[in-house]
This record gives structure tokens, C-alpha cells and sequence, in this order.
């Protein structure tokens, strides 16, 4: 199973943990960090954009700055490149112990080739969660639609995998104001993301350090059968991707 994170938010954390360290905690738990700053009438701001990028190099992940029209599209290739950035470190690292090449490109043409097949099929058929961190301080009230939107829409494109696809909306501050709340909780139903902006409530301070936390803990843990459900998938994914890769190279 996949594991990612996406944050949205239009500025900077001001209260709580680093949110650079919290990223750096989940790449450490395999979970990779995207960041997806917003920009509407006006600048994100140097600092904004600069924390954004930390937070998305600590967690493994990729950062993006976008106008607010951009953002669908944004999320979209954002879960896609994550799938097969993380997919093709999986399949290097077996080529490395296995075959003794550092990188795919190492291969022989056909072989290359084939291996590019391979990591193509498993980006569309493994597991994946995507759980999409919301920042709904005070500043992005105005923003929410297009927020929603694009969760939409990245719903309906992880419907479209062959692989299982689930998806989580967890907005911060919480009713409290410390951390991140469940909006949706983890879900492959397209109708359960609709109009979920409506329980939204904005708020004033961006704790985005502790929101990430408890996005990683959210994203990692469940009940004892969840996760002797997933780690049976792991070892089965794990078999099969082997399976593959040497039929295909060897």
C-alpha cells in the first residue's frame, strides 16, 4: 500500500511543532509529503513558499505553487508522480541488489523497456491512500470551493485505477485549534467526498506542524485486522513485484 499525504494551504504554520520536522517523521514512516501552496489575489508570500518547499523536501515529496485555477489539475499530477516516483525507487533498488545497474536507464533497450512496463502496470494496480491535509485558517475561506473541487476531482481519477484507491479529507486547526481533524475518513466511494466543504469550519491560527503528525498517525494506524490487512498485501505486493521484475529482466 502507497502512502501519501497532500497538503493544501495558502501561508505559513504559526503555532506548534516545526512542520519540516513533523514531514521528516512521516518520509521516516514511509510516508511521502506533497505540498500544494495556493496563490489568490496576491502572493503567497516568500516565507510562505519557502516553509512549503522545506516541508515538501523533508517529507520526501514535491512542492508546488499555483493559482487557484491550477489546483485540480495540480493534486491530480501530484498523487500520480508520487505513485511512480515511489515505485520506481522500489524497482531501482531491486536492480541495484539483483542485477548490479544503479538506475532503469542502465538496462539494455529491450530490457529497459521492459522494466518501464512493469513499473508503468504496478503504478496503476498498487494500493494507494491519499490523504489530503486541508488548511482552513481564516485565510482560506474563500478558497474552499476550489479546494473542494479538486477533491472531486482527484476522486474520480483514483475511481478510474484498477488498483485500490482510498481517500481521506482531514482539515486543521481542529475544533480546538491544535492539530487535524477527520472531514472523511478513509473511503473509496466517490459520493462520500461530495459537499464535505459544508462541515468546514474556518478558523484563525495554522498549526501545520501537528496537523501533519496527526496525518501521519491518522495514515499509519487503524485496528489490529486493518493492519494485518495491510501488511498481508505489503508481503503479497512485495512477492509479486519481484515475480515481475525478474520475469521481465532476467
Amino acid at each position: 500500500m502507497l502512502r501519501q499525504i497532500i497538503l493544501i494551504t495558502d501561508g505559513c504554520s504559526n503555532t506548534g511543532l516545526n512542520p519540516v520536522v513533523a514531514a521528516a517523521h512521516a518520509a521516516n514512516a514511509g510516508v511521502t509529503v506533497n505540498v500544494i501552496g495556493i496563490i489568490d489575489q496576491g502572493e503567497i508570500g516568500r516565507s510562505g513558499a519557502a516553509e512549503a518547499e522545506a516541508i515538501a523536501q523533508a517529507g520526501g515529496g514535491m512542492c508546488r505553487i499555483v493559482q487557484l485555477r491550477e489546483l485540480a489539475q495540480t493534486v491530480q499530477m501530484m498523487t500520480m508522480k508520487t505513485v511512480a516516483h515511489t515505485i520506481r525507487g522500489v524497482v531501482e533498488r531491486e536492480l541495484k541488489k539483483t542485477f548490479a545497474v544503479e538506475t532503469v536507464e542502465q538496462l539494455s533497450p529491450v530490457k529497459r523497456a521492459h522494466v518501464v512496463k512493469v513499473m508503468d502496470d504496478l503504478g496503476e494496480q498498487a494500493g494507494l491512500r491519499v490523504c489530503l491535509l486541508i488548511d482552513t485558517s481564516a485565510s482560506m475561506k474563500a478558497k474552499l470551493p476550489s479546494v473542494e473541487d479538486a477533491v472531486y476531482d482527484l476522486s474520480l481519477s483514483l475511481e478510474a485505477r484498477s488498483g485500490r484507491s482510498e481517500i481521506s479529507v482531514l482539515q486543521y486547526p481542529d475544533d480546538i485549534g491544535e492539530a487535524a481533524g477527520v472531514t472523511v475518513s478513509w473511503t473509496d466511494k466517490l459520493s462520500d467526498v461530495k459537499q464535505i466543504f459544508k462541515r468546514m469550519a474556518p478558523r484563525g491560527v495554522t498549526p501545520t506542524g501537528p496537523a501533519i503528525m496527526s496525518a501521519l498517525q491518522y495514515t499509519t494506524e487503524g485496528t489490529t485486522e486493518h493492519r494485518r490487512e495491510i501488511d498481508q498485501r505489503k508481503r503479497s505486493q512485495e512477492a509479486q513485484d519481484m515475480g515481475l521484475l525478474q520475469d521481465y529482466v532476467v
